[in-house]
């Protein structure tokens, strides 16, 4: 008879330690061969896109700030979704299509874009962006990139009402789509594709030269929308690449904006995060990191260096390992940009 215990929490964390995803990286395999079928792979889970359609772009306002103008953005990204935007552009950038871009993706902060472009309506925003040095737009434009942060579904305008029950809205939209087979991480890649589609289309931005970078669930944006979008030809993952058995299965750390049915059957982390090779790729580690702890987030460099080492990028995968918390270093992203962009 089988030991008797009724812990889900145990049961999990047993099924995830019998669980090796059939895709994980093997130095033994050929990188180019692995990195086809991871790939194909995770557009099969996630599903299809949504049809294009055309952008409709409208800039609303533009206001001059110190450093910067700022522009609000709205563009469709399907027939029945738009996205609202924030883009920065810093003075004296030529309209010339030959300048670096930025895509900045927020993480899960009821807030959504405003904060990390700079924008303070409140307290609360500015407690943000004490807290995370969350404003990575805002400083990436004074560094003389054009930046633009896109709102994720249900965060920022995007948002509905709380859940009547209580629950992470991320949690009941990622039910309410499971029903219907479409996934809000995809909904959300897909809106960071049109977001690429929409900087091809600025006067001042070499379709060439664009990067992207987030903080946690903007991690996780950029990890997966950089695996399946080449035109991201730099990313900077803030605090997200650490093995699912430790932040998901055990600790439980992610929400229904963040994941995909059988994902973890076939990737970890730092999979999706190698198929970005040979492609430049910036990690960020706080060591006092209490999100996403700081072993996790080395033991998933690690595996990811693997992979960059089997792609011959090696030198393309900087780490940026910083004292701080679960935030925006803000030392090496600049450099890192400034060299692959």
């Amino acid at each position: 008879m089988s030991r008797r215990q009724f812990s889900m929490q145990a049961y999990w964390d047993r099924k995830a330690a019998q669980l090796h995803p059939r895709l994980n990286f093997d130095e033994d395999v050929d990188y180019a061969a692995w990195r086809q079928q991871a790939l194909q792979k995770l557009l099969e889970l996630m599903g299809p896109f949504p049809e294009k359609v055309p952008l409709a772009a409208e800039i609303e306002y533009t206001v001059e700030e110190e450093h910067f103008f700022r522009q609000r953005v709205v563009f469709d990204s399907e027939e029945d979704m738009s996205v609202p935007c924030q883009v920065l552009i810093p003075k004296g950038m030529r309209e010339d299509g030959s300048n670096p871009a930025i895509l900045c993706s927020h993480g899960h902060g009821r807030f959504g874009k405003d904060p990390v472009a700079g924008l303070v309506s409140t307290p609360d925003h500015q407690a943000d962006i004490d807290l995370m040095n969350y404003d990575y737009a805002a400083q990436m434009a004074r560094a003389g990139f054009l930046t633009l942060t896109p709102d994720l579904r249900g965060f920022g305008e995007r948002r509905d009402v709380d859940d009547p029950l209580g629950r992470d809205t991320c949690n009941v939209n990622f039910l309410k789509g499971g029903i219907m087979g479409l996934y809000p991480l995809t909904l959300n890649v897909w809106d960071m594709k049109c977001c690429v589609d929409y900087l091809c289309t600025r006067p001042e931005v070499d379709p060439e030269r664009i990067g992207m970078m987030g903080l946690s669930q903007g991690g996780t944006m950029t990890a997966f929308t950089a695996a399946v979008e080449p035109r991201i030809k730099a990313a900077d993952v803030i605090g997200y690449v650490n093995p699912f058995a430790s932040f998901g299965v055990h600790r439980g750390n992610f929400c229904g904006s963040q994941i995909l049915p059988g994902l973890y059957q076939w990737l970890d982390t730092s999979d999706i995060a190698g198929l970005i090779a040979p492609r430049p790729l910036l990690l960020e580690m706080g060591v006092a990191d209490s999100c996403f702890c700081f072993q996790d987030l080395w033991q998933g460099y690690r595996e990811t260096r693997r992979i960059y080492e089997a792609a011959g990028a090696e030198d393309r995968l900087w780490p940026d390992v910083h004292p701080g918390a679960h935030a925006f270093a803000g030392h090496r992203a600049f450099s890192f940009f400034k060299q692959y962009l």
